[in-house]
């Protein structure tokens, strides 16, 4: 009967090792079953399960591995695995799999470790771990909102994956670092529509209140805001309600707060990323065509749905034209979006801070709850709260060289 058997490699990286192991292996016809390697500061650590044939098991192919390996000054190890062994093993490739992302300013060895630990206890297993950050030089001050980034693959069924992005969730509060955790399928890898809410998202403040604040009228419609959050009023009556406080605003006012607006960090690196991938962008907003659409143009954005003012002799009347786009309105305006690029809502990735952004968060392939009030960072399958819209990078696998090598294009 043929062997197998698991080769373990380990040394100083250079050009070179793989080509003359398995040239070794060659000359001896050896199939390799799996090969895999991974490197960290030059230390080579490479492993290859080989199938002996019978016929030359007593062959010099173990002999000459040894002086080629030896040759190079690498440390090599032979582990004969048993064949029951080998076969749980191949039953195993259809077992789900799972990434989990690491993202926060710094990442130490207490969340790695806490996160580890957590994913023991619910029993998966840890294929693979790769930095998605570039590497940090010690010597030199960290540029500003730098990111760090680390992927887990995990393997092993998850019985209740709400209770485990609850379990995440908890460890994310306590550690100033967020973890997101993604069944690994082949949609995870073919996003091709983001869809952003616009207040507290791609900005970083509420329009209605600006406009408020310069219409006199801030605490009136801070009060109906709060009414809103504590059930007494819906969206759509609560937002008429705060329009018409707005009547007679003047548009010159409109034009200076669309001039100022404070762009969220990581939202221009995000939005040229992606363009450059071929990604449709959205906004699906409950604020204002008028401010969506100056976004629109500075960043390239594809579409863009929002409550559109009414002007009567320059100034608000206090009206809006059409209908009002609420929770409800922005999940069909996805689900409408998707079919017209012809993809699938798992292809989709929503990103919003607000409860009227649950209804969309729920229904993309990729929801992020964005530096999101209490209620929808609970509800949310995924949240950032730690670092800038430039974090939503590491979710879909990419790494800074990769990136750099983008920014180059």
């Amino acid at each position: 009967m043929s062997q197998i058997v698991l080769i373990n490699v380990a040394g100083e990286d250079r050009p070179g090792i793989i080509a003359a192991l398995t040239e070794t292996l060659a000359r001896y016809h050896i199939p390799v079953l799996d090969i895999g390697q991974s490197t960290i500061h030059d230390a080579l650590a490479l492993g290859m399960l080989v199938e002996l044939p019978a016929a030359d098991r007593d062959s010099g192919v173990f002999r000459d591995l040894l002086f080629t390996a030896h040759g190079m000054g690498l440390d090599i190890r032979f582990t004969p695995i048993d064949g029951d062994n080998y076969e749980r093993w191949v039953r195993e490739q259809g077992q789900p799999r799972h990434i989990l992302t690491l993202l926060g300013r710094e990442i130490g060895a207490e969340h790695i470790a806490r996160v580890s630990a957590l994913i023991a206890e619910r029993g998966l297993n840890v294929d693979r771990i790769n930095r998605l950050s570039g590497r940090i030089s010690r010597r030199t001050a960290p540029a500003p909102h730098a990111l760090a980034s680390v992927e887990f693959s995990v393997r092993g069924a998850v019985d209740d994956l709400t209770a485990l992005h609850g379990a995440l969730l908890g460890l994310s509060q306590v550690m100033d670092v967020d973890v997101a955790v993604q069944e690994d399928t082949v949609f995870r890898r073919t996003r091709r529509l983001v869809c952003f809410d616009m207040d507290s998202t791609l900005i970083q403040t509420e329009v209605i209140d600006e406009l408020a604040a310069a219409a006199g009228v801030g605490d009136e419609v801070a009060a109906i805001t709060e009414a809103a959050m504590r059930g007494e009023l819906d969206f759509q009556e609560s937002f008429r309600r705060r329009m018409a406080l707005l009547e007679g605003l003047d548009e010159s006012v409109l034009v200076g707060i669309a001039e100022r607006l404070p762009i969220t960090e990581g939202a221009d690196r995000l939005i040229a990323m992606l363009k450059r991938l071929g990604y449709k962008i959205a906004i699906l907003s409950g604020g204002f065509t008028y401010f969506a659409e100056h976004l629109q143009r500075r960043f390239g954005i594809d579409y863009v749905y929002a409550n559109q003012l009414e002007f009567r002799d320059g100034r608000l009347t206090g009206e809006v034209a059409g209908e009002i786009v609420d929770g409800a309105r922005k999940a069909e305006l996805l689900r409408e979006l998707a079919a017209r690029e012809g993809i699938r809502l798992e292809q989709v990735i929503a990103v919003g801070d607000g409860a009227n952004d649950l209804p969309m968060l729920s229904i993309a392939g990729l929801g992020i709850a964005f530096h999101a009030k209490p209620i929808v960072t609970r509800q949310a399958r995924h949240s950032i709260a730690t670092v800038g819209l430039d974090g939503i990078l590491y979710l879909l696998g990419m790494r800074d060289r990769d990136l750099a090598a983008l920014d180059r294009i």
